[in-house]
């Protein structure tokens, strides 16, 4: 797979993990907090050498790096620091775990990780929650979901996406003419026609195949989409066409809503700013300025405060005036 490089965050050089881990238990000792240096720290620095700070901090003092931001810091600060913490191959784990956990499932996060990872990044991930949780991530979710919503997360969640390839213009045009009956046609919408061919096809395959079916029906697949299916289906078969025309765009519509109108959705907020800060999120930047003519760091800067602000606008790097 392609080396992402299209973060805001990169690896810091000259990195010393020791000085570090000074700093940062001199940051959090005695009375008083000292966020700022905290936040410095911890944005400048990618995930593994984040990992290599908390390994120095716990050799030099015997304490667990984690444990005392969680009893120094408050809040959505100490949320995103935490965040920060996370060793990258469990983030998406994590987040899934806690998605499926104790009353009422939160699909929203279960659409977002598995619409837009790779085939071999969800591998990774059902290999981590075996490892870390000693569960099966796929009983836990068929667990806690039903229907069809139920049967797409399967279907993505087996990971075998066919490959992006050279596309067969006579499979294209049979898959939109599938979907075209399958819902405009239909009385009624035959569901799983959708799930298979979106689930399955390649991320090319299917950007040929949008394109057709606007031709052959009139509409973008995702006004269909909007008509004939609803709820949680609707969400989850929205965000897989929006990852196979652009994940950045996807994210960048994610990050929009999350802070648009009253209130800001901070959990949607810090997971996707933390989990793409090393992967697209300079790309999902450009997505924002180009879709919604805003500049992420101004939205930011708009709907947050305090040490949390600023520690976002730290990932979120430069402005796109």
């Amino acid at each position: 797979m392609a080396k992402y490089t299209r973060g805001t965050v990169k690896a810091f050089s000259p990195f010393d993990a020791r000085a570090d881990a000074e700093a940062l238990r001199k940051a959090m000792k005695g009375m008083g907090t000292d966020e700022e240096t905290i936040l410095k720290i911890l944005t400048s620095r990618n995930n593994s050498q984040r990992q290599e700070i908390a390994s120095a901090f716990k050799t030099l003092f015997g304490r667990d790096l984690v444990d005392d931001l969680k009893s120094e810091l408050t809040g959505k600060f100490e949320t995103l620091m935490v965040s920060l913490m996370r060793p990258a191959y469990i983030f998406d784990a994590h987040a899934l775990k806690h998605a499926i956990k104790g009353a009422g499932t939160n699909e929203k996060v279960l659409t977002e990780i598995l619409a837009s990872r790779t085939p071999e990044e969800l591998r990774n991930i059902k290999q981590v929650y075996l490892q870390e949780y000693e569960a099966n991530l796929e009983d836990k979710i068929t667990g806690e979901t039903s229907g069809h919503f139920q049967r797409l997360l399967v279907v993505l969640l087996q990971a075998n996406r066919d490959p992006d390839g050279r596309v067969d213009e006579g499979l294209v045009e049979q898959d939109a003419q599938v979907l075209f009956r399958a819902g405009e046609l239909k009385w009624g919408t035959d569901e799983e026609k959708f799930i298979t061919i979106l689930g399955t096809r390649s991320v090319s395959h299917l950007r040929r195949v949008f394109d057709k079916y606007m031709t052959i029906s009139g509409f973008q697949i995702e006004e269909t989409i909007d008509r004939e299916t609803s709820g949680d289906l609707e969400k989850l078969l929205l965000a897989v066409v929006k990852c196979i025309r652009s994940v950045p765009a996807y994210f960048a519509e994610t990050l929009y809503y999350s802070m648009k109108g009253a209130g800001t959705d901070d959990d949607t907020l810090i997971r996707v700013m933390v989990s793409r800060s090393e992967i697209d999120l300079l790309d999902i930047r450009q997505e924002m300025r180009k879709n919604f003519a805003k500049s992420l760091h101004q939205m930011i800067q708009k709907d947050t405060s305090g040490d949390y602000s600023k520690a976002l606008l730290l990932l979120c790097g430069g402005d796109d005036e």
